[in-house]
């Protein structure tokens, strides 16, 4: 429950890692979807309620969550609920994460790293253009070159709201998107195919041909389905879109760079795990291999 007090909007939480969550957030420098302050350990994002760009400040101060409005002196039931909904997503916080700590505890794999990181939740994204954007913009490049092309396509399309001399962006939506040709997005150093991926993504959910509600209800089989029938999507982006996306914590992009990764240097091998290994290994993780596979992700910030 979130309580209302002196502007702020509060909630009591045990089981969080922040100090890690800020890492994860903080992990590159052009990053421009939100901003973290590592000094006051909180995080400020814009995030739109009722058609107007909002910029909510989070923290975690004496064991509560505290949703700041840097901008606002009063807040509206509307500002609370929407922005209460929005965190509560952002960071999975309806999740009980014990059963995934016991799953842990035996498994030769995951029992040091869950140790470890207790606490960190994934991430999400709420908006699906931009889970599928960024699963499109990170396919066989490097993490520091897809944040680069993500920089450019927020700037130059995305909308923007400035306080105390900052930008603080929204990524561009799908409308504006679908109005622009393939060489405006070449023009940013996209590829030609991925400019086409993402051109053809943004005009299904600009006509409503592709919405989240289609995902209500289905398995995660019926979601891969769906997904890899778009073009440019595949398995690994499919997955990594239903775990960022829609939250499922059995998602597992199972060819993912980083994971491969991961598991070379917690099982302290001079080469990556093979497939069949990684799907040997991940048969204990049943019911929550996305999120083992959050936390192996981890590892490689150290």
């Amino acid at each position: 429950m979130w309580k209302h007090q002196d502007n702020e909007l509060r909630k009591s939480i045990q089981d969080i890692n922040w100090d890690d969550l800020l890492l994860y957030l903080g992990r590159n420098n052009r990053e421009l979807l939100h901003r973290v302050d590592f000094e006051k350990q909180s995080v400020v994002k814009a995030i739109r309620i009722d058609k107007e760009l909002l910029l909510i400040e989070v923290s975690y101060i004496q064991n509560e969550l505290v949703i700041a409005f840097p901008q606002l002196s009063t807040i509206s039931d509307l500002v609370i609920n929407s922005a209460t909904a929005y965190v509560e997503v952002w960071f999975d916080l309806s999740r009980d994460l014990r059963p995934f700590y016991t799953l842990a505890e035996d498994d030769t794999t995951l029992a040091g790293v869950v140790s470890a990181y207790k606490g960190l939740r994934i991430v999400g994204v709420e908006d699906l253009f931009e889970a599928l954007c960024w699963s499109i913009m990170g396919q066989q490049i490097s993490l520091h070159v897809a944040y680069a092309l993500k920089q450019k396509l927020v700037t130059t399309y995305g909308e923007s709201i400035e306080y105390k001399e900052e930008k603080y962006w929204l990524f561009p939506s799908p409308e504006r998107i679908a109005t622009l040709q393939v060489e405006d997005l070449r023009s940013l150093s996209f590829t030609q195919r991925k400019a086409e991926y993402v051109m053809g993504v943004a005009g299904i959910i600009a006509t409503k041909q592709l919405t989240k509600e289609q995902f209500v209800g289905l398995s995660l089989t019926e979601m891969e389905a769906r997904l890899t029938a778009i073009r440019g999507i595949g398995k690994w982006s499919a997955n990594y879109v239903i775990m960022r996306c829609f939250r499922h914590p059995d998602a597992f992009p199972i060819a993912d760079v980083g994971l491969h990764n991961a598991l070379k240097k917690v099982h302290n091998e001079s080469q990556k795990p093979t497939l069949e290994e990684i799907e040997r290994w991940s048969e204990n993780w049943a019911g929550w291999r996305a999120y083992a596979t959050f936390y192996l992700w981890r590892t490689l910030q150290e």
